[in-house]
């Protein structure tokens, strides 16, 4: 079936155009900030409504920085070298989930350090939403025609702006399904049990790196890297190492939890 022909800018102003990629993240942080402030209400966790506002913001930067880092070190490092300027045009794209994660880390780690609250008990009210947010940033990367799969035969095969002729995959939708509602229903079940703080962070982790890894062998490899070891994508590099660490930390958290407790 052909691409449905989807506007990437949903509103002009003169010059200015807004794009449903820049939306979804905007409508990705809002969610996370109804379910955080309901989150922190739910667990006592001192913190006002100005407070998380805060943390949205630090959050965001986190995530901006860090995906920016993450896609030029990973995906793009001599493009970038040879052009240092283009580092500032995130409107052109080039984002890495990786070191989004790892940049949405560090900034709540600062965030936390300054508020005086433990860190895993804020991460693990945060990340059941990060999966909703996922799934908002995929149906952009679908919108713009971008991140799409490899070439098949199957029935619900898209031919892509800029994919060739042939139908291919529509890997940004698998990866905001997988990534996004199934990983979110499974967070919810298991924070209706109370459990030892990190396990809610370290199973996201761990959901995220394998369906990730997963999807890849769904999605068109990057242009400028195709397979970078054998018949692996620098995607899945990042993902199976990243969701076996997260099923050892469960492990861990739950060992250190039994430990105390006896």
């Amino acid at each position: 079936m052909q691409f449905p022909h989807i506007d990437p800018v949903f509103l002009r102003i003169g010059p200015l155009a807004f794009r449903w990629y820049g939306l979804m993240y905007i409508l990705g942080f809002a969610v996370g900030y109804f379910f955080i402030l309901a989150g922190v209400r739910r667990r006592n966790v001192s913190l006002t409504k100005d407070d998380v506002a805060d943390f949205i913001f630090v959050l965001a930067l986190g995530v901006i920085i860090g995906g920016r880092s993450g896609y030029i070190l990973f995906y793009n490092l001599s493009y970038y070298l040879a052009n240092p300027v283009k580092v500032f045009y995130v409107w052109e794209g080039g984002m890495s989930f990786h070191g989004g994660l790892t940049g949405a880390i560090l900034a709540a780690l600062y965030f936390v350090r300054k508020k005086g609250i433990d860190f895993f008990v804020i991460a693990d009210i945060t990340i059941i939403a990060a999966p909703l947010a996922i799934a908002l940033g995929r149906l952009g990367n679908f919108i713009n025609g971008e991140l799409y799969g490899r070439v098949t035969t199957m029935p619900w095969g898209i031919i892509f702006p800029g994919g060739g002729d042939l139908p291919r995959h529509p890997s940004q939708l698998y990866e905001a399904f997988l990534e996004g509602p199934v990983t979110f229903v499974i967070l919810w079940l298991l924070a209706r049990k109370e459990r030892p703080a990190g396990v809610i962070l370290w199973s996201f982790i761990a959901l995220y790196g394998f369906f990730r890894f997963f999807v890849e062998f769904f999605r068109e490899p990057d242009v400028q890297l195709g397979y970078v070891y054998s018949w692996l994508s620098m995607g899945q590099l990042l993902s199976f190492p990243m969701g076996l660490f997260g099923l050892v930390m469960i492990w861990v958290t739950y060992r250190r939890s039994r430990n105390k407790q006896g």
